[in-house]
């Protein structure tokens, strides 16, 4: 077949692929894997790694080879023939990884591999590899009879194309609004940058005037700058109520009925699979070993950080009130006036900071970071294909100077591209013909594209997000494990898979690391002293409002799930008031539907595993606690970093690693002290 999608060239050519090589690509490999599968297992009665797990290796590498790129550009560049070749492939995808957790051959093998003397012969990463694959055939209903595995497969196909169709109508609905204005008297208080980049994206689209869209670039500087309130609200308006019943485009993408049909699916699986709720289900493959200890922990942390929310709300109120004269502060007001309090408080801005962090100075100190920490070098690559002439290839190399793996950088946001920010892997090591075949990832961002010919100036809050998704990278990239199910981000616990990227994030404040990545765009003056210490002094402004907001969105996620009841249905927006009683001091409207745009939990990786974010920020703050204690690059404890959670993959026990690095188990302390929550 003359198809890009088969090509054996190690990245994908994108230039080359176009939707109708999807679907003919996906039913070739399908078809091919499932009978050399048969082959396999006819060939041989007994069975070992390499007459069974490698092959097995091979056939994943092929079809997951053939996939990346076109999740990747049904992610960054969405069109509507790609989405129908997309979504006519994931049912199909769908029913063959159901098929092979259910396949009682494979699943006899297997068994017959773990309980033989063979087993003991394997290294920990390979007997990894086999209890993983015991576990999940478990979770695929091995178990189950006939007709049970047959409603499993069913509900796994029809989760797929569900969970699709939420994004995509997050998506159509994110790019659906937007506001023409004719001159910028609305616009008073926001920064020159986001009036450029209005001005430019008018422009883009064949207009005059400044155009504001509910892309976060364009929206956050709104709710955060904008003195016109009735501006700010408008937007507020349309951006919570996307993809639902409410807000200016109601009824048009709502995702509702989508939660509702996911939910019951969700919870029908795990019962099917001998699980009381999607909770325990979800667990059985997490750090975190019941559903009680997951509410237990998010409550702990909610007591300990309400208090301080509910005097940092306050203190917000009384400075608006006292200051501006606002008697009753708004939803669309807190960005606002948080903003001019931070600004009184400690006379910052991120404004203020966004000279000093241009991503020309930046992503060279970024990698100047990771160079004096981990030992490698980062390089860029010329002459390989990219879907966007924004995106930049670059290849790690180690103090050896053997090339550890590559990325793709995305950095800007622009129409058809999800909004948010991720990491995801475009090929995994593994060892192919004696070699280690070398790694490559998707680093994805949604920053404020460069305006005319100045670089794109980062917010100090983008900087921590080039961070974060950097050392989810780093977890890819750095491996040095040779199978495909537990190398990089693969096999690692989902609730310890922000370790690293959140670990890392704390470079961000240091004053040595900031010496290396922050310069004024224009003169190359360094970050001031005195606006250093103004930014430090502000490092835990509202974190109790930041963390009880993220304990919100966690114990939704997770009660939504534990509390299902198929009588009563989902119970989204109740579940949502109650635990917004219980933890949160801001109140939206009773309009506001942020569940429908909730891609983590109804799109993503992150049903019943949203706790994951507060559950890593614990190993990630006790981590970096190592190198308070030794210093910010002392070069031994890099190394160690590297070797004991960064190298090692998922090719054993999250916690097994973190014990290694720092020779005890995490401890909550160091997360409350980073917040600036009292213990």
């Amino acid at each position: 077949m003359n198809n890009p999608l088969l090509d054996p060239a190690d990245l994908p050519c994108y230039a080359a692929i176009r939707p109708e090589h999807v679907e003919p690509a996906i039913d070739w490999l399908l078809a091919e894997n499932r009978a050399e599968i048969e082959r396999l297992l006819a060939a041989n009665d007994s069975y070992t790694w390499d007459n069974l797990i490698r092959p097995l290796e091979d056939l994943e590498d092929r079809l997951s080879k053939a996939w990346s790129p076109v999740n990747h550009l049904h992610s960054v560049l969405d069109s509507a023939a790609l989405r129908a070749a997309y979504n006519v492939c994931l049912p199909k995808l769908s029913a063959y990884a159901t098929e092979l957790g259910q396949h009682e051959g494979l699943y006899r093998a297997y068994r017959q591999i773990a309980e033989g003397s063979e087993y003991a012969r394997l290294d920990p990463a390979q007997r990894k590899v086999i209890d993983d694959a015991l576990r999940d055939f478990r979770l695929s209903g091995i178990a189950l009879p006939p007709e049970q595995q047959s409603r499993y497969k069913a509900i796994q196909q029809e989760l797929a194309q569900l969970n699709a169709k939420f994004a995509e109508n997050v998506l159509d609905a994110t790019q659906a609004w937007t506001k023409h204005l004719a001159n910028d008297t609305q616009l008073a208080g926001l920064p020159e940058s986001a009036r450029a980049l209005a001005r430019q994206t008018a422009q883009q689209r064949g207009l005059d005037g400044w155009l504001l869209t509910l892309e976060l670039p364009s929206y956050l500087p709104v709710l955060n700058y904008a003195d016109d309130r009735e501006l700010r609200q408008e937007l507020y308006d349309a951006y919570c109520t996307r993809a639902s019943d409410q807000g200016p485009n109601a009824g048009r993408w709502d995702n509702g009925p989508i939660m509702e049909h996911i939910m019951a699916l969700r919870h029908e699986l795990a019962q099917l699979l001998g699980f009381q709720d999607y909770t325990e289900y979800s667990l059985a493959t997490k750090m975190a070993d019941s559903p009680d200890k997951v509410l237990a922990f998010l409550a702990d942390l909610a007591g300990r950080a309400r208090p301080q929310a509910q005097r940092e709300l306050d203190e917000l109120q009384n400075f608006a009130r006292d200051r501006f004269g606002v008697e009753r502060l708004e939803t669309w007001d807190i960005g606002y006036y948080s903003e001019k309090l931070r600004q009184h408080c400690y006379q910052l801005s991120q404004e203020e900071l966004r000279p000093y962090f241009p991503t020309t100075r930046v992503l060279p100190g970024l990698f100047a970071v990771a160079e004096k920490l981990f030992g490698i070098s980062i390089r860029l690559l010329d002459n390989v294909e990219v879907w966007h002439p924004d995106v930049r290839v670059y290849q790690i190399v180690d103090a050896a100077g053997t090339p550890r793996g590559r990325f793709y950088l995305d950095l800007y946001a622009r129409p058809h591209k999800r909004g948010g920010a991720w990491m995801d892997g475009c090929l995994a090591r593994r060892q192919i013909d004696g070699r280690a075949r070398l790694p490559a990832a998707y680093l994805v961002c949604n920053f404020t594209p460069p305006v005319g010919d100045d670089p794109a100036l980062l917010t100090h809050g983008e900087v921590l997000t080039m961070f974060h998704e950097f050392g989810h990278g780093l977890h890819h990239l750095l491996t040095t494990v040779n199978y495909l199910s537990v190398a990089g981000i693969h096999g690692v616990e989902w609730d310890a898979v922000e370790l690293p990227s959140q670990f890392l994030e704390n470079w961000c404040w240091s004053r040595e690391a900031l010496t290396l990545l922050a310069g004024h765009y224009q003169t190359g003056e360094q970050l001031p002293e005195e606006l250093y210490q103004r930014m430090l002094a502000a490092k835990n402004f509202q974190a109790g409002i930041l963390m009880v907001r993220q304990l919100e969105f966690g114990l939704f996620d997770f009660r939504l799930h534990r509390e299902y009841d198929p009588a009563r249905g989902a119970r989204v927006l109740e579940t949502l008031d109650d635990v917004r009683r219980q933890v949160a001091v801001i109140v939206p409207p009773a309009y506001n539907r942020f569940a429908n745009a909730f891609t983590h939990v109804f799109a993503g990786g992150y049903a019943a595993g949203y706790y994951s974010y507060k559950w890593a920020e614990v190993l990630s703050a006790d981590a970096f606690g190592a190198f308070e204690e030794n210093g910010i690059f002392d070069a031994p404890t890099g190394e160690r970093f590297r070797r004991s959670i960064l190298e090692v993959g998922g090719s054993r026990p999250a916690l097994a690693s973190f014990v290694e690095f720092r020779g005890r188990e995490p401890q909550i302390e160091p997360l409350l002290r980073s917040n600036g929550i009292a213990a």
